[in-house]
């Protein structure tokens, strides 16, 4: 069974997939029951969650932003949107992760991919405007409604795993949590409506159960950053990925109906826990060729991309990259050649439309990174031997990233109001590679000893500054289950 699904839906995604569950359409009846619109509900919704938040933000936290007023508002429009300087993960993580609880507010009542976007923008923007005291973030209007999007529609799709109306008592309870979990917004609105205890005939499911393949890695890596010396860190790793839908489907228009996740986590002194999150999500697609065991297709896919770490023993920091806005063109294609051998390859350009990466002399308030916009290409092959016992695959990600609108000569960063300062940082020219090699060795049914070696490269050319290159590389060895 598992040597089957192997060689029906290889992907160059993730080089030895085996299916976690057996594809089922959704009933009419619960697209027809839970895709019905409810605007003024959404619109309720999202304005309660943004005073709720601010009310935890002014009398719990206490923040310095969250002491607003009729003046600050008007300040606010008087003053227009600039660029702000929180941190990375601020700024191309959890705003993201934010606009994604917007997004789910449409999205669990009943609007689609495109039209609770525009709920993501609205709520995004009333934050902005309303709710803090602070000047309108330019960056955060891009990212929160884009990246929230993004990450919107991965954890609705997931979180539609755990519903089944059909159940009660502790299972449904269960489930109800599970889907509160990964969607709270949906889970919210699951709970108002009554939906969450409410019985019917059929799941409840939007998506039915779609192709799934979901693996976990754990186990130790090394990163070692080479810049004035070698530093290196020891610590532990964990990997998760997981490929939904089809890449091979002959046409679609439903954006998601196929898209991979790769989330790698860390716990490794003085380096972040999330360590890298991508996401390619399809928005439409065509195969183009489909002869005996070739495959090609093309689509239009959406991206998100997030690599993060921190100093090393005072020596730096090896890298840092966000990108939660871009969208371009993807082409797969699959060869597989006598049953015993599978060979994979994708290639993705695409737009980016919001990014930042570590600037090396821009350090102001809690930011110690320039925004910008380009490009990124994104290139892959694997080869599988043997009906899925072994496999090796390698991967190249370059950016080109531009930032355009600097700040004055002569500027004194170190005395400049960050509250004022309009500046994307350090005009600049930078170039961001990751190539990776990765290999599989099963070990017995499901298991195998996975091999990562991440090289990260930087170079970045400043209008004012010295040109700065560095590079880290990274080893990580785990036992990965494929479920």
């Amino acid at each position: 069974m598992a040597s089957s699904a192997f060689m029906s839906r290889t992907s160059a995604q993730m080089p030895v997939r085996l299916y976690a569950t057996r594809p089922i359409a959704p009933d009419s009846a619960d697209i027809a029951y839970y895709g019905r619109e409810h605007f003024w509900r959404s619109a309720g919704e999202v304005v309660g969650f943004n005073i709720g938040l601010w009310a935890y933000d002014r009398y719990v936290e206490h923040g310095d932003w969250s002491y607003i007023s009729l003046h600050t508002m008007g300040q606010n429009f008087k003053h227009g949107f600039k660029w702000d300087n929180d941190r990375l993960n601020t700024n191309m993580f959890l705003h993201p992760y934010n606009g994604n609880l917007y997004y789910n507010i449409a999205r669990s009542n009943g609007y689609n991919y495109w039209k609770s976007g525009l709920f993501a923008i609205a709520g995004s923007a009333m934050w902005e405007l309303f709710m803090e005291c602070e000047y309108p973030s330019t960056n955060d209007i891009i990212a929160t409604p884009i990246g929230g999007m993004c990450i919107g529609e991965i954890c609705f799709r997931a979180s539609d795993a755990f519903i089944d109306d059909r159940t009660c008592g502790m299972d449904r309870f269960g489930r109800e949590l599970a889907t509160f979990i990964v969607s709270p917004m949906r889970g919210l609105t699951r709970i108002l409506t009554g939906n969450a205890w409410r019985h019917r005939s059929t799941p409840g499911k939007m998506f039915g159960t779609p192709n799934l393949a979901v693996e976990l890695g754990a186990g130790a890596g090394v990163l070692d950053y080479r810049h004035d010396g070698n530093k290196v860190y020891v610590g532990g790793e964990m990997e998760l990925n997981i490929e939904y839908g089809d890449r091979f489907e002959i046409k679609s228009f439903q954006p998601y109906d196929y898209f991979n996740v790769r989330a790698s986590m860390q716990v490794m002194q003085r380096q972040p826990f999330l360590q890298h999150l991508e996401i390619k999500g399809r928005l439409l697609a065509r195969e183009f060729l489909e002869e005996n065991d070739i495959h090609l297709s093309l689509g239009l896919f959406q991206h998100f991309d997030f690599y993060d770490s921190d100093s090393i023993k005072g020596g730096g920091v090896p890298y840092k990259l966000g990108v939660p806005a871009s969208v371009g063109t993807g082409v797969f294609f699959r060869d597989i050649e006598r049953r015993k051998c599978v060979i994979d390859a994708y290639a993705h350009v695409n737009a980016v439309l919001l990014g930042a990466v570590l600037s090396d002399y821009y350090q102001v308030d809690d930011r110690n990174y320039n925004l910008a916009n380009g490009f990124s290409l994104k290139s892959g092959a694997n080869v599988n031997f043997n009906r899925g016992k072994w496999d090796i695959s390698v991967s190249n990600e370059f950016y080109r990233l531009f930032t355009w609108k600097g700040y004055a000569r002569n500027t004194d960063l170190s005395t400049v109001d960050y509250r004022t300062l309009n500046a994307m940082g350090d005009k600049s020219v930078a170039s961001f590679c990751v190539t990776t090699v990765h290999t599989d060795l099963r070990l017995m049914p499901k298991t195998y000893l996975t091999l990562y070696l991440d090289h990260f490269l930087r170079s970045t050319h400043y209008r004012d500054y010295p040109h700065v290159k560095s590079s880290s590389l990274s080893a990580r060895l785990m036992l990965t289950r494929k479920l």
